[in-house]
């Protein structure tokens, strides 16, 4: 009769775990993630901060992809081992910041609220690259034996 352990006591998991959390501790994740969740407060208000909150569809287009921006990116320091995934998800929503004004707004779309998105998407995507790059790495050299050195 064979028995199975828990997976919860198992080596690898315990030193990945340690691993990411010395991932979160850096003074560059840290600045990221603050650097990411003000983005995304920024990209859901910035048509009442930037003054083209009367282009209804953008306005609101803007609102609920900042919110879940922050949302995505917020949970990095309190959760990161579960959460760096959503560090793609957060290039995508930067990418679509980028691209938002012509596809929500059309011919509508001014020159401020394109420079807004531009600019505000590519410090998203960015952000998302640079979370998404410390799940890669794993914030720094593994010290124990094993094929990930």
């Amino acid at each position: 009769m064979t028995t199975h352990a828990d997976i919860t006591q198992h080596p690898d998991l315990a030193e990945m775990r340690t691993r990411f959390e010395r991932v979160t501790t850096t003074p560059r994740a840290q600045a990221v993630e603050t650097l990411a969740l003000l983005t995304g407060l920024y990209l859901a208000a910035s048509p009442w901060i930037a003054g083209f909150s009367d282009l209804t569809n953008l306005a609101v287009c803007n609102l609920i992809t900042g919110l879940a921006y922050a949302l995505c990116m917020g949970g990095f320091g309190s959760a990161y081992e579960r959460t760096h995934a959503m560090a793609w998800a957060a290039c995508a929503i930067g990418a679509w910041t980028i691209i938002s004004p012509w596809v929500v707004s059309g011919d509508v779309a001014t020159t401020g609220t394109v420079v807004n998105n531009i600019i505000v998407g590519v410090v998203a995507l960015l952000c998302g690259l640079a979370m998404a790059a410390s799940a890669r790495t794993g914030g720094g050299r593994r010290t124990g034996p094993g094929p990930m050195s």
